[in-house]
């Protein structure tokens, strides 16, 4: 047996015995630490986690889609997020994570942390559009598609004012957004060469979720919008069911398409958004100190997860590459062309932003906060 073989079967021991033993967290952990090889480290780890459990006060469950290792392309940051908490509550909450899907995605989680089934999750903003139809405004096509355009709307006053008072009137605290990157257009292998421009997109079948606001755009531009489950996408994409799709690279690279993928174009509409969201009950029935901490390590974890934004599509592009995928950068001239076809700015937008955001004055407040630069900066494509 080669000694890569012998730490695989060590780290897979290590793994089972400490979540069989009802140590999930310490053994996800233990295997980001790259201490699973090491019956002394994990047990270390393992120990560690059991003595700041038995010490906290307060158990904070923190449940997402993703595994632990995604942050590597997709910065969601989720053991950082416990990591924080933790130490700046002074250990007086301890985080259990359950990542990975374990108690579902998207949708499913936003519910359970409304009913206080778990006291927080990561989750697409997207997913608050049913509680508060404002946020949904993220996707009008060129109005905050780049990194910065979102970071300022997002952390601006009219957007704490405008929405999270929407949010916490049904039960929510966001505990801070997560910067992935714009949606790009991928192009299946044996589909179209590279889109660049939106006449390229005339009779390309364009993967589209159930967003009416997405599929109009897709329209506008000059595709045929197809509406696929997520869940069966790959499959679409590999069939020609569908030819082009428009998740982050991030994304496509954590959820296994770069091997079905020919072209990507970053043509920044529309931001691939997240959000950790907290239940504000449990939230304001803590002590003040710990809400605090929990605020304070919030914001530590938003400042860590921008500056890992660059690094982490550096990650996903290399990786795709590797099957042959090419992307593609435009001008500002180039950006130009989508902008003027599908952007925001055009009439057929005007009644979204009246239903979304209550009024037009509303709107043009956002639009003011997006293109105002904030105290934060994050990298773009």
């Amino acid at each position: 047996m080669s000694d890569k073989t012998e730490l695989k079967s060590a780290e897979r021991r290590n793994f089972l015995k400490l979540s069989g033993s009802g140590a999930f967290t310490a053994a996800v952990v233990a295997g980001t630490a790259g201490t699973l090889g090491s019956s002394e480290a994990a047990a270390q780890t393992f120990k560690e986690e059991k003595e700041r459990k038995s010490t906290a006060e307060f158990t904070m469950n923190v449940a997402t889609a993703y595994v632990i290792g995604a942050s590597r392309s997709y910065p969601i940051l989720q053991l950082d997020l416990k990591e924080n908490i933790q130490n700046a509550t002074n250990g007086k909450v301890y985080v259990k994570l359950s990542p990975g899907g374990q108690l579902g995605a998207g949708g499913a989680l936003v519910q359970k942390v409304q009913g206080g089934t778990i006291q927080a999750a990561q989750h697409s903003i997207s997913n608050f559009a049913p509680f508060a139809p404002i946020v949904d405004l993220i996707n009008l096509p060129y109005f905050c598609g780049a990194n910065q355009r979102f970071v300022n709307l997002v952390n601006s006053e009219v957007w704490k004012s405008e929405v999270h008072g929407k949010i916490a009137a049904k039960g929510f605290k966001p505990l801070f957004y997560v910067v992935i990157d714009p949606r790009v257009v991928a192009v299946r292998k044996g589909g179209a060469g590279p889109i660049i421009s939106p006449s390229d997109m005339s009779g390309i079948k364009f993967r589209v979720p159930g967003s009416q606001m997405l599929q109009q755009y897709y329209r506008m531009v000059g595709a045929n919008p197809t509406p696929v489950a997520w869940g069966e996408t790959p499959s679409a994409i590999k069939q020609g069911v569908a030819d082009a799709l428009d998740p982050s690279v991030g994304a496509l690279y954590v959820f296994g398409f770069k091997d079905i993928l020919s072209h990507v174009t970053f043509t920044q509409a529309v931001p691939d958004s997240q959000i950790f969201s907290c239940n504000l009950e449990w939230f304001q029935g803590l002590p003040a100190d710990v809400q605090e901490g929990i605020e304070i390590a919030s914001e530590i974890t938003a400042h860590q997860n921008l500056a890992k934004v660059p690094s982490a599509r550096n990650f996903a592009m290399a990786e795709l590459r590797k099957s042959g995928v090419e992307f593609h950068s435009l001008s500002d001239a180039q950006l130009g062309e989508w902008k003027a076809a599908g952007g925001y700015q055009l009439k057929e937008w005007d009644s979204f932003k009246s239903e979304l955001g209550g009024t037009m004055e509303t709107f043009a407040k956002l639009e003011e906060a997006a293109g105002t630069r904030s105290k934060y900066y994050v990298h773009d494509a």
